[in-house]
């Protein structure tokens, strides 16, 4: 790692409530504890142009729960998972897209079976499987979404923040960012 990239300042991204959002300006950005312990996960992204004006707005890609209401600052709200959430109707969830050709393989998704202990280990098995065509198309698609207005990426996952969504976050953020 070059001495620029390891000296620029970081954008600092935080869960709130399921959400991935830009640390609050001015403060350091704070693990929650949540009830069992465990603290949510901060991403950090190194920047060499903190000041610019679209560095100062807040994240243009957010991840949340399919069951969580519509908010003002979610834009185009897209479900990620291949399978329909339990107990929600069509016009309940309030979605503007399914993109259920991006989730993960159903036999990932059953050896992974949210297990905390296994979350990195998944990560990497399903950045693999984003290069697979029709995932990588789906991919660009939620890149080009992303670029016109702010995207929302919702599981029904319990907890986002280990779920595919946090980790397509990632990987659109990573994009915009300029970062590999």
């Amino acid at each position: 790692m070059s001495d620029d990239v390891a000296s620029a300042p970081e954008l600092v991204w935080e869960y709130e409530r399921g959400r991935l959002r830009r640390a609050r300006p001015g403060g350091q950005a704070k693990n929650r504890v949540l009830p069992s312990g465990r603290t949510t996960p901060i991403l950090r992204i190194p920047t060499t142009n903190e000041g610019s004006p679209s560095m100062q707005q807040q994240p243009r890609i957010r991840v949340g729960r399919v069951y969580d209401q519509r908010t003002a600052e979610d834009g185009t709200r897209v479900l990620v998972d291949r399978l329909w959430p339990r107990g929600l109707t069509k016009h309940g969830a309030d979605l503007d897209e399914w993109c259920k050709q991006i989730a993960p393989s159903a036999a990932l998704r059953s050896w992974y079976a949210h297990d905390p202990q296994r979350f990195a280990e998944f990560g990497r098995r399903y950045r693999a499987e984003l290069d697979d065509p029709g995932r990588a198309s789906a991919l660009q698609h939620l890149r080009q979404l992303a670029q016109r207005q702010p995207l929302t990426l919702l599981t029904a996952a319990r907890r986002a923040d280990i779920s595919e969504a946090g980790i397509l976050a990632e990987q659109l953020l990573d994009v915009e960012t300029g970062a590999s």
